[in-house]
């Protein structure tokens, strides 16, 4: 009985070390994580933002006709996306040659590099730099264009227990947050792009919201629909099938088979209406000579013409 007792103490007291040097052992990665993300910052000379006004989704843009003659609408300049686009990620890409952009969401955590790998398994556990850390990196879709030139584009990142990554994106299963917190900017060689945030809600990894492939705009308005239904907030801002979706993915924390998820819109351009034609007035049929005719024109040496 004492034998058992005391191998049961051992037994613990061996559970307890490993769990005390696994926590530790996460901890220095954390650190280690905010440590080259800190660089990365530094690198991309991130501009100062702090004194930026609160983001706002992107007005609706004047329709046509509703213009009045001679009156110049005024241009609207995004302060983020102006103080973002030029970002030069040259410096990073000496380091890592898969880093394609800059992500930031105004007043969270989420500022970092966006990767992109060869699959999707790397960068969940590789930071930017490819020190192998549970911290892992922000990436994109392996199968999405590197141009985020997509209908639906997906940038995964990891929820970490100390609020680092993706952790700020379950927030927004409250509605004052998003409203605090309605855009998301990307910054890349073509400049700084504003998404505005549409749908927040938790979906299957088998659901179709990771879905890439689009053969028509029925099937993208279909994908718009199904995004809007499951949301679990009322954001008012609504994509079209001319427009581009950005999907935000990580994990709920309960488990591996589905995903929080939370999209915004990057407005397009509108295609051009179709050209309205006047309508011919089809040429009057001629009317086949009758035998009067005929008769009167052979008296006068006159034909008539054959019909065509």
């Amino acid at each position: 009985m004492k034998k058992t007792r005391l191998a049961l103490i051992a037994g613990l007291a061996l559970v307890l070390v490993v769990s005390v040097g696994m926590l530790i052992r996460r901890n220095i990665q954390y650190r280690e994580g905010e440590e080259a993300y800190a660089e990365a910052e530094a690198l991309v000379e991130l501009p100062d933002l702090s004194q930026l006004p609160q983001p706002e989704p992107v007005p609706e843009e004047v329709p046509a006709g509703g213009e009045t003659e001679g009156e110049q609408q005024p241009v609207y300049v995004d302060p983020y996306a102006d103080a973002l686009r030029a970002m030069d990620f040259t410096a990073l890409r000496e380091v890592n040659s898969d880093v394609l952009g800059w992500i930031l969401i105004p007043g969270t955590a989420v500022s970092y590099p966006v990767v992109q790998g060869t699959d999707n398994t790397y960068y969940l556990n590789h930071t930017w730099k490819k020190w192998s850390s549970v911290v892992g990196s922000i990436f994109l879709e392996c199968q999405n264009s590197r141009d985020l030139s997509d209908f639906n584009t997906i940038i995964y990142g990891h929820r970490m227990n100390n609020g680092s990554m993706f952790a700020s994106l379950k927030n927004y299963k409250k509605q004052g947050w998003w409203s605090a917190h309605p855009c998301v900017y990307i910054t890349d060689d073509a400049g700084s792009h504003t998404y505005e945030i549409f749908a927040a809600y938790e979906v299957s990894t088998e659901g179709d919201t990771y879905r890439l492939g689009f053969r028509d705009d029925g099937e993208k308005q279909d994908f718009i629909d199904y995004c809007l239904s499951r949301s679990v907030i009322e954001t008012g801002v609504t994509p079209q099938v001319y427009d581009r979706i950005l999907t935000l993915s990580t994990c709920t924390g309960r488990g591996h088979d589905t995903r929080w998820v939370v999209q915004a819109v990057l407005r397009g351009e509108a295609p051009p209406e179709p050209e309205e034609t006047a309508e011919q007035e089809p040429a009057a049929e001629e009317e086949a000579p009758s035998v009067l005719d005929i008769v009167l024109g052979s008296a006068t040496g006159k034909t008539a013409e054959p019909a065509s």
